[in-house]
């Protein structure tokens, strides 16, 4: 009996192995997972952005931001003389923080009183913005020891005021839910497309596809569209969810939300499609559609920043929709980002939809004939 269980075992071996797409099922996603996980998937934060507004030029203000310089952690990118500089910085996502040490800081520390430093973080990512702060909270009990170990004082010398821009409260739901409508729409479409014309072929109806009066353009449309009604419905849903259910404010327009949801379907459905005029079966389809969404999630900012993935890596998000989109998301729901501060996103999205759909075209008219 043992023999013969090994002798299946070696043949269900050998039957995978000699078979091209079993060998590439084997090897090609596991290393795909890997590489993404083991760069791109991390919550350390190695590269934060940050401008300094000083009003103080005391010795005690310049040794504080000296920490700050020489923290590996930060990089300055901005010196600011006016208070009014501060917005469009955090606005535009020039830095993720303004550190504003106040006017008396120095004369403060040196009479023996506590002098305040404001920081200023981005909280549309309400994970990044609470590493940042834990950072600074950091560099500055260091420099507080340090002070009462060369000059002595009653009480902590520096304290931190800090203020979060569009998350006042860094509440994670107002981060996460506008994601989720992201992802579950792209999760949903990409699923929905991703097995109909494989379907078609898995059936034997494709050929029967061969003998209608239609045209292939006619055909990749009418496959196209369950896609588009769907991922419009389940993205409508989750967003009455988002804000009437968990009370995340939608301070934007709904005509850009729609328009960036619409050209995010365009680059779903269009990589759906093209998976699935690749895909023989259904399960091969399927395969090709989670192949695409994890790295897919990962890639995009969703959870872990993307300045922190190394600088190859970056440039590859650059094919993700989803990516896009989630500035999108976030913009109009946290800033009340204006339509046009938006077209940076809509453009590729648009772009990788129309390219992707133009691939699908091709190979679906290949297939056909």
């Amino acid at each position: 009996m043992l023999a013969r269980i090994l002798a299946l075992v070696l043949k269900e071996f050998l039957a995978l192995l000699k078979d091209k797409r079993g060998r590439i099922v084997l090897i090609a996603p596991p290393l795909i997972q890997m590489m993404i996980f083991g760069y791109a998937a991390t919550f350390d934060l190695k590269n934060v952005p940050y401008a300094v507004y000083n009003e103080d030029r005391g010795t005690a203000a310049r040794e504080l931001l000296a920490d700050f310089e020489g923290a590996a952690t930060f990089s300055r990118v901005a010196l600011l003389t006016h208070e009014s500089e501060i917005a469009p910085l955090i606005d535009g996502r020039h830095a993720l923080m303004v550190v504003h040490v106040s006017r008396n800081f120095s004369a403060n520390l040196l009479a023996g009183r506590s002098g305040a430093l404001q920081v200023i973080v981005d909280g549309r990512n309400s994970n990044t913005a609470m590493l940042a702060i834990n950072d600074v909270r950091d560099i500055v009990e260091r420099y507080n020891r340090a002070w009462l170990r060369d000059h002595g004082a009653s009480q902590p010398p520096a304290h931190i005021e800090t203020r979060a821009w569009f998350n006042p409260n860094l509440e994670s739901r107002w981060f996460f839910l506008p994601g989720i409508v992201g992802i579950i729409t792209l999760l949903v479409t990409m699923l929905v497309t991703a097995m109909s014309v494989a379907r078609e072929r898995e059936q034997g109806t494709f050929d029967q596809l061969l003998v209608t009066p239609m045209r292939p353009v006619e055909l990749l449309i009418g496959k196209t569209l369950p896609g588009f009604i769907i991922g419009i419905g389940e993205a409508s849903v989750i967003v009455l969810a988002a804000v009437f259910w968990f009370k995340v404010p939608l301070l934007g327009s709904l005509l850009t939300l729609y328009t960036g949801l619409l050209l995010f379907l365009l680059s779903g459905v269009g990589v759906g499609l093209m998976i699935s005029s690749f895909a023989a079966t259904q399960q091969q389809g399927l395969l090709g559609a989670f192949m695409f969404l994890v790295p897919a999630i990962i890639l995009s900012g969703f959870a872990t920043p993307i300045r922190n993935m190394p600088e190859v890596v970056q440039y590859i998000t650059l094919i993700d929709p989803l990516r896009y989109f989630l500035v999108v998301l976030r913009g109009v729901f946290l800033e009340g980002m204006p339509f046009h501060l938006l077209i940076p996103q809509f453009w590729p999205m648009a772009l990788i939809g129309t390219v992707a759909l133009v691939i699908a075209d091709w190979l679906f008219r290949h297939r056909m004939y």
